[in-house]
């Protein structure tokens, strides 16, 4: 595999938004969906798939710079520095333990040289595989997993809903989506990715779930959070007023004497989630008539005249 920098056309010295960028734009470049006549796509785009999975990961990226893992996630092998023998005993990182081998069916097996140590048959496992230098070769490594992002309304994420998610091997997989799903929450679904190369398990299909803003509702938490109009006479003398919710209107009693910017509480009216669903917070916005009303300037004009009420005497 070519080296994932080079796939991606990034620089090692790009910030992960960058990497994340170019990732992006190229995955949605080379999708299968977008490219049914080029036989070389699918092929492309799990190439770019694969130099993500290495450089858009914090852990395995700082191997690859280290040379520790290959293009491909595996670990390269850089044989045993300081390792030598000395009347039977070996030196270095392993001396005083005896690596004499009992030959067993697929295999072999090190032994220690004392009690309370350790089978090196761990070790050689590790670099070479179950069944060691003479053995099957490496254990197969787990198929790449695919990231797909999609966004859904307020209220899909309020309700639940089923997504259609596009996969690289051009069939679209149906995922469902819990009801109180909140923004940036990812959604795994395990062996969903793609194939394993080396015939181990397929990858997972991670799908992250971003929330459209909604022009009434502003999400707090499991609360929500809308602002009602309502008329002056209504604040003044009190009265009932439709309120949307996200199951539907409601009606809620509004105070005698309500100021604007007060609010109000209804109860479950919320996200859902949890031992108990959010609650809808009402706030209360007075709106005067658009055009000039001569009876109500009339009688503010009295109001001026004979009321000694200063709304800023703390302010």
């Amino acid at each position: 595999m070519r080296d994932p920098y080079d796939v991606l056309g990034v620089a090692r010295t790009a910030s992960e938004a960058d990497v994340k960028k170019a990732f992006r734009k190229l995955a949605k470049q080379w999708h299968p969906d977008r490219n049914q006549n080029d036989p070389k796509a699918r092929e492309k785009f799990a190439e770019i798939n694969n130099a993500y999975e290495i450089v858009g990961d914090a852990d395995k990226r700082k191997k690859f710079d280290a040379g520790e893992i290959d293009a491909e996630g595996k670990p390269r092998f850089h044989g045993f520095e300081g390792f030598g023998q000395r009347g039977g005993q070996q030196r270095g990182g392993f001396e005083g333990f005896n690596f004499g081998f009992d030959t067993e069916p697929g295999g072999f097996r090190a032994r220690t040289g004392g009690a309370g140590g350790f089978d090196a048959g761990d070790i050689f496992s590790e670099l070479f595989g179950a069944g060691g230098p003479r053995g099957v070769g490496r254990r197969p490594r787990q198929g790449a997993d695919v990231t797909s992002e999609a966004t859904i309304s307020l209220q899909e994420a309020v309700k639940g809903t089923m997504l259609h998610v596009a996969m690289p091997n051009g069939r679209d997989l149906e995922v469902k989506v819990p009801a109180g799903i909140t923004d940036g929450k990812v959604i795994r679904l395990k062996g969903k990715g793609q194939p394993s190369p080396s015939g181990g398990a397929h990858g997972d299909l991670l799908v992250t779930v971003k929330v459209r803003p909604d022009k009434r509702f502003a999400v707090e938490g499991k609360d929500l959070r809308i602002r009602v109009p309502v008329s002056l006479h209504e604040a003044v003398l009190g009265g009932k007023v439709r309120v949307p919710t996200i199951d539907g209107a409601v009606e809620m009693t509004v105070p005698a004497n309500s100021s604007s910017g007060r609010t109000f509480r209804l109860r479950g009216k919320g996200m859902p989630g949890g031992d108990s669903p959010g609650d809808l917070l009402v706030t209360l916005e007075i709106v005067l008539p658009p055009q000039a009303d001569p009876e109500l300037e009339e009688l503010m004009r009295k109001q001026r005249e004979t009321s000694s009420f200063d709304p800023r005497k703390d302010f």
